[in-house]
């Protein structure tokens, strides 16, 4: 499977718009949907603020891993 076709399906599974989710990460709908459908590689900082929109790991947006409960995450000093 092919990570952009994972964070289409997790955003459909919690019923958000490209838009709501674009507008999470701070970027615009078209690059958000850029990012969907595979014609640019995201980032990882903004992979890392999926991970966390949908309380997942990286790992399983990237298609590493199909275990989607998160890792337990460091504490942020």
């Amino acid at each position: 499977m092919y990570y952009y076709r994972r964070l289409r399906d997790m955003r459909e599974d919690h019923d958000l718009a490209q838009k709501e989710v674009a507008a999470h990460l701070g970027i615009d709908q078209r690059v958000y949907s850029n990012y969907e459908t595979g014609k640019r590689q995201i980032p990882a900082h903004l992979l890392i603020g999926l991970a966390k929109l949908y309380n997942t790991s990286v790992d399983y947006l990237l298609g590493l891993t199909d275990e989607t409960k998160p890792y337990k995450r460091k504490i942020q000093k």
